[in-house]
């Protein structure tokens, strides 16, 4: 009878963390949003605006720009891609039972850096008419399908008679990420001064050039993969049971891997696509998610996408500040903050995981 009603209590408790793990993340994000608005090169901030707001004084028009234009977006952005990343990753390392695993495993990354490449090097001799559609979001529309084709292929790889193999996927995704660099290579190569400065801000990631255009294109796709990632999470657990035993209790495991491939691809995809590439979020947070609530993917998805998007703004804040007026690209911020997190968290526990 005592370990009978034991595993209730248990499971009580652990849900009681992890919810109460949502509500001080909540705060986190909230507080990081308030900073990253009250933030900035100019003397415009988010308390003397909420001052005014109280008084009923009217904004001046700088200080509309300022937070409505510029701030506000390039908060949304972070909050968007540093969700996607994080969430991305979990599901990731849930998918392949391995603490080091992330979304450039699928082949997103590679992709959507070749994609990128390819439309900064080449995207002059495009036909008039298409840059002209194009216009200035050519290289996140080229990053976008890029990580799409390269997941798609991928796939398409390590799929025989229905049946989805995660280590021919784990193999496929090196091969895959060793010729798109090798491809990238040729084209940098190639590249003239100016080009090459834009792969270099590109690919360390940014988040200067946010709007409300690229918001309003990456929130979608990436709400829409997130949420469905949320979805997965009990699967996610019965998969951590080993495939065979995960179909024995009743999953679908190869329906649940296609849908998580399905999730990370457009989540990641999307905040490649508008941010360039941001490292270590996808690694670092899960694992920091782990130690706090445990491994329940019921609620370390959740976490992810509000500590994801806490930590990204957080970076982006330090970003453009640290060497102000100039910017440093905030993939450099994020490997700063994450290698060390990361080496720590792999000392600390070698002797409990299996890498």
């Amino acid at each position: 009878m005592v370990a009978t009603t034991d595993i209730p209590i248990v499971s009580r408790d652990r849900f009681a963390k992890a919810r109460a793990l949502h509500a001080i993340l909540a705060v986190i994000l909230l507080t990081s949003a308030a900073v990253s608005l009250e933030t900035g090169a100019t003397e415009v901030r988010l308390s003397t605006l909420v001052i005014k707001a109280l008084a009923g004084t009217p904004f001046s028009q700088i200080e509309t720009v300022v937070m409505l234009d510029i701030r506000l977006p390039r908060l949304m952005m972070g909050v968007l891609v540093g969700a996607a990343l994080a969430v991305s990753g979990a599901a990731m390392q849930g998918l392949f039972r391995n603490p080091l695993a992330d979304p450039g495993i699928v082949g997103v990354g590679a992709g959507a850096g070749l994609g990128a490449i390819i439309a900064i090097v080449l995207g002059g001799v495009l036909p008039a008419a298409l840059q002209s559609l194009a216009g200035r979001h050519l290289i996140p529309i080229a990053a976008f399908l890029g990580g799409w084709g390269s997941t798609l292929l991928l796939y398409r790889v390590s799929t025989r008679q229905g049946r989805t193999s995660v280590a021919t996927m784990l193999l496929a995704g090196i091969a895959l990420g060793a010729l798109a660099g090798a491809l990238s290579g040729v084209l940098v190569y190639i590249a003239d001064d100016q080009q090459l400065r834009d792969l270099t801000f590109w690919g360390l990631g940014s988040l200067a050039g946010a709007s409300w255009t690229k918001v309003t294109a990456a929130a979608p796709l990436i709400a829409l993969s997130v949420g469905l990632a949320f979805m997965l999470g009990r699967g996610l657990n019965g998969l951590a049971l080993g495939e065979a035993t995960a179909g024995h209790i009743g999953l679908n495991v190869e329906r649940l891997k296609s849908l998580t491939i399905l999730s990370v691809a457009g989540a990641t995809g999307a905040a490649v696509a508008v941010s360039g590439g941001i490292g270590f979020i996808g690694i670092v947070v899960p694992h920091l998610l782990r130690l706090a609530s445990g491994p329940d993917h019921r609620t370390l998805l959740i976490n992810a996408a509000l500590l994801g998007a806490s930590l990204l703004v957080l970076a982006d804040v330090i970003s453009r500040t640290i060497i102000a007026p100039a910017e440093l690209p905030i993939g450099i911020v994020t490997a700063v903050m994450g290698a060390p997190v990361f080496l720590w968290i792999l000392l600390k526990r070698r002797g409990m995981v299996d890498l």
